[in-house]
């Protein structure tokens, strides 16, 4: 099997889930998760055709996408994990899309990196969806006065992301995510990853973030 074969694979999902769902496929936006991956698997994705890619560590794709999107400059690079305040700056640089705004320190220093940096990438309201202690996220309750910040600090608060408890089914949890979107008038929905992403584009998601069922099982 070569390295695009699963990408492919992939995509022809998505297009019969969509069509099964009534969805529009150009309305879901794959984000192939190349956390942990170099350049060498990442490039015959961007040959193939892929250009969302998506990161956990600011740090990790510094390293290596600025070489490779100065290589193919549409590439769209969205960072998924979560985000020290103290590297806002460095996000803003290197994102188009930042997924995991979640508390008020963050929406500052992002505010303030984007008025120095002159750039303002889309983010989205990171919501711990499951109420998880040991999850990122913001509770539900505060998804209206963070809005509001975020708003303030002129950021481009474009829709909401969260990742459901583990070993459960994620589907209501997706619901209320889309209800909760819906609520805010935001228009993007960052949900669904390898094991979910079929409920996750049943139930309206635009973002689906997928790692394993492109590259296979992280070492």
């Amino acid at each position: 099997m070569t390295q695009t074969e699963p990408l492919a694979a992939l995509q022809a999902q998505i297009a019969m889930i969509a069509k099964r769902s009534g969805r529009k496929v150009a309305d879901i936006n794959l984000i192939a998760i190349s956390k942990t991956y170099g350049a060498a698997a990442i490039r015959p994705l961007i040959a193939a055709g892929q250009r969302l890619f998506g990161e956990n560590r600011v740090q990790e794709a510094a390293a290596k996408w600025p070489e490779l999107i100065a290589e193919t400059p549409d590439v769209d690079l969205h960072l998924v994990g979560q985000l020290q305040s103290n590297k806002a700056e460095e996000a803003v640089a290197l994102f188009s899309t930042i997924h995991s705004v979640d508390r008020s320190s963050l929406i500052a220093a992002l505010g303030k990196a984007q008025q120095k940096l002159g750039k303002s990438p889309r983010c989205l309201l990171q919501v711990n969806i499951g109420n998880e202690d040991q999850k990122g996220g913001c509770a539900v309750a505060d998804i209206p006065a963070l809005l509001a910040e975020a708003k303030a600090a002129g950021l481009d608060m474009v829709g909401l992301m969260a990742v459901p408890p583990a070993d459960t089914e994620a589907a209501p949890y997706f619901a209320l995510l889309a209800k909760l979107a819906r609520d805010h008038g935001l228009s993007e929905l960052s949900m669904g990853m390898s094991a979910d992403y079929e409920a996750a584009i049943m139930l309206g998601a635009t973002y689906i973030r997928v790692g394993s069922a492109i590259f296979g099982a992280r070492a």
